[in-house]
């Protein structure tokens, strides 16, 4: 593991920096009333409308409506419910789409076919709020093409209320008991790792005769799913429809204020973590907005929503500052849950999917083969 991915530093210490070198945020207006924040700074824009493909429930509402107030323009929000989706429709046209949503291992794909463009980091003042242990990642060196959104974890989420025996691993998941009560991401790099995961494999192996054997624990598994959800996991959880499965981070922990029953557990094998990003498609059409969308919506006095909204963990030091000055208890909610602060130890021990080539083909087909039985 690079260093940098370990993510060691504590949300606290992560503040504390923060206020030794400053933030944009603390003059900025409140969100309080039908008040949107100035952009700091305000850039210089002739586009009229800006295209986003983004992941489903992602974006607050409030986050669009500032922006097309404080700028005058269009939001265009297409999305989407997997990396594929997006790879998908990207490789068709880079043209339609002024800003998206990679995954870290998406990113190294994207860029080797030529489907980003590099960013002009002059026109992103915006990088001085983010954490430097969520900069600078092998997946995309010096953020050439991509400024962190957001991240964390595919775990393991349980309603203690309804399971006795509690999973502690992915391997557990496929225990008799836990069968036709799962609700998994219809999410093939994270399902088919936290397999290869319970074999003892590596997240991102190519070697054939592993995702072989892994295509046909997977089967297994799927006999037991009542759903692959990537849109709404958290609600079939809510609703008491479903029981446990793998579910991302801020899904489980929105979850839980509705069930307190509700746990979110990091398997011993090691969660599979994972950050999300925003980039530039090669052939994007209104650049000018894209850049000014990444400023403003990024701006900790906007951002700091997320908390409240999209509970993941947060990279933006801004966003956590602005939290902790103006609400307080929104923000210690935040730094006291192990599901969104997570501990050093796991983050240490935890694995990130990564580019795995040609052998992308048979991740795929392994997905739909399964998805289709």
């Amino acid at each position: 593991m690079v260093k940098k991915q370990l993510w060691q530093v504590g949300i606290v210490a992560l503040v504390w920096l923060l206020a030794a070198c400053g933030g944009d945020n603390a003059s900025s207006a409140d969100l309080a009333g039908s008040e949107c924040p100035a952009p700091n700074p305000r850039l210089e824009v002739s586009s009229t409308e800006l295209n986003l493909f983004v992941w489903t429930e992602y974006i607050p509402q409030r986050t669009v409506d500032c922006f097309e107030e404080v700028y005058g323009i269009r939001v265009n929000r297409e999305e989407y419910s997997s990396s594929e989706e997006l790879y998908a429709k990207l490789s068709v046209s880079s043209a339609s789409y002024d800003l998206v949503q990679p995954t870290d291992y998406m990113v190294a794909l994207m860029i080797r076919q030529g489907l980003l463009q590099e960013l002009d980091q002059s026109r992103l003042p915006v990088l001085k709020n983010f954490d430097p242990n969520y900069l600078d990642l092998p997946f995309d060196p010096a953020n050439r093409y991509t400024i962190p959104y957001q991240a964390g974890s595919d775990g393991i989420v349980v309603n203690t209320a309804a399971v006795e025996n509690l999973p502690q691993s992915y391997a557990d998941l496929w225990k008799p008991e836990y069968a036709g009560r799962l609700v998994l991401l219809d999410d093939s790099r994270a399902i088919i790792g936290a397999t290869l995961l319970a074999l003892g494999y590596n997240v991102y192996t190519q070697d054939p005769a592993q995702l072989a054997e892994a295509k046909t624990k997977l089967a297994e598994l799927a006999q037991g799913v009542k759903l692959f959800d990537s849109d709404s996991p958290k609600s079939a959880l809510m609703a008491g429809d479903v029981d446990l499965g793998i579910v991302w981070t801020g899904e489980a922990l929105l979850a839980q204020r509705e069930v307190p029953s509700i746990e979110y557990i990091y398997p011993s094998e090691g969660v599979i973590l994972w950050q999300d990003n925003y980039a530039i498609p090669a052939e994007a059409p209104h650049l000018d907005a894209a850049y000014a969308w990444l400023n403003y919506s990024l701006q900790g006095d906007l951002f700091w929503q997320m908390f409240e909204e999209f509970p993941y963990t947060n990279p933006n030091l801004a966003a956590l500052e602005y939290a902790r000055q103006n609400h307080p208890e929104l923000y210690t909610s935040y730094i006291e849950s192990p599901i969104t602060n997570t501990p050093p130890d796991v983050l240490k021990k935890g694995h990130y999917l990564q580019d795995v080539g040609e052998a992308a083909l048979i991740y795929d087909r392994i997905w739909t083969e399964i998805k289709g039985e």
